[in-house]
């Protein structure tokens, strides 16, 4: 009867070493298996989407410089911008002084027109 037990101890033991090698190379399959699937499914889609990251950094760039280009016109712009308002300002001012000199030679016509029309009125 001990050696019953011995042969069933030992084939007991040989049989869930083998049923663990066996669940273990089912799971190294598997995952195996799994790897290979996900690697050529994902890996089109992760090409696909680098070469899209990459045209999206292109555009960023050419964007940025297209930014650049206008900050550069705005900035050329706003100083012919600044001139010409100076240039309005010392015209204004111009046109001040024309305007009083008109004032002043429209004040000194009235003045010369008075002293006509008196003299005339004095000589009649």
């Amino acid at each position: 009867m001990t050696q019953l037990f011995i042969i069933l101890a030992q084939s007991v033991t040989g049989a869930v070493i083998t049923i663990i090698a066996l669940l273990l190379v089912a799971a190294i399959i598997g995952y195996l298996t799994a790897w290979f699937y996900a690697k050529s499914v994902y890996i089109p889609i992760i090409k696909d989407l680098e070469n899209q990251k990459a045209d999206l950094i292109k555009q960023v760039k050419g964007l940025k410089d297209d930014i650049d280009k206008l900050n550069i016109e705005v900035k050329e712009r706003n100083e012919k911008i600044t001139k010409l308002e100076e240039e309005i300002v010392i015209k204004d001012k111009d046109l001040k002084n024309l305007n009083d000199k008109i004032v002043r030679f429209e004040e000194e016509i009235a003045e010369k027109d008075k002293k006509l029309k008196s003299l005339i009125d004095q000589q009649r």
